[in-house]
């Protein structure tokens, strides 16, 4: 059972209808005992960092997602849930986050009148590193992305996947142990993000293991 992360907003239906079209059971709680006896969790995210994590806080869920990271439960963040991983976000005047991985949210800096802020579209994908959540889907494919802020990893080695916007490459998956992220959304990416979601249903958290 994945547990997706009810926290007063996000991507919630989206998310628990494509776990229904790859047939893989999800249930969506704020339960924390809920989420501490799942058996993978993912974080969907819409919103704000401040408010997000204000919400975490009075939920109680901040360290429980802490603790199951810790204790290597796989993890799927995505979008708001792959920035507040990191120790702060730009948004919201500063906001300090999860810090479960080393790095910062930014926020997009416009380089021409081209650059719009959000970034809203389809956007490709280009694989630094293999990772089992991608395991059948090819480099540079066409994913979804709403954002304004982008997970700036400190480690080079927690970047999984790059993307290119307002004229720079950004991490736009980042992957640690049995923790995976991604900037864009899996969920609304057609047959490559249903595919990623359908390695996440199946993986067992080792960074190198094979599917079944």
């Amino acid at each position: 059972m994945t547990a997706i992360v009810d926290y007063r907003a996000g991507n919630l239906t989206s998310v628990r209808l494509a776990f229904e079209t790859i047939g893989a059971a999800a249930e969506v709680t704020s339960d924390p005992a809920a989420i501490r006896a799942a058996d993978r969790i993912l974080f969907p995210g819409v919103g704000a960092a401040g408010s997000a994590m204000r919400n975490l806080g009075e939920l109680g869920l901040a360290d429980v997602l802490r603790e199951r990271i810790a204790a290597g439960v796989p993890f799927l963040g995505i979008c708001l849930g792959t920035q507040i991983l990191f120790e702060r976000s730009e948004e919201d005047g500063g906001t300090p986050c999860l810090g479960i991985l080393p790095g910062a949210a930014r926020r997009f800096v416009p380089r021409s009148r081209a650059d719009k802020i959000p970034e809203m579209g389809w956007n490709q994908a280009r694989i630094v590193r293999p990772h089992p959540l991608l395991a059948g889907i090819p480099d540079d494919s066409d994913f979804y992305f709403v954002h304004s802020y982008y997970p700036a990893p400190a480690e080079p080695s927690d970047v999984v996947c790059t993307t290119e916007y307002c004229g720079a490459p950004f991490a736009s998956m980042v992957g640690r142990g049995s923790l995976a992220a991604t900037q864009f959304h899996p969920e609304k990416s057609g047959r490559v993000g249903l595919r990623l979601l359908a390695n996440f249903a199946a993986w067992d958290g080792r960074p190198g293991a094979a599917l079944p």
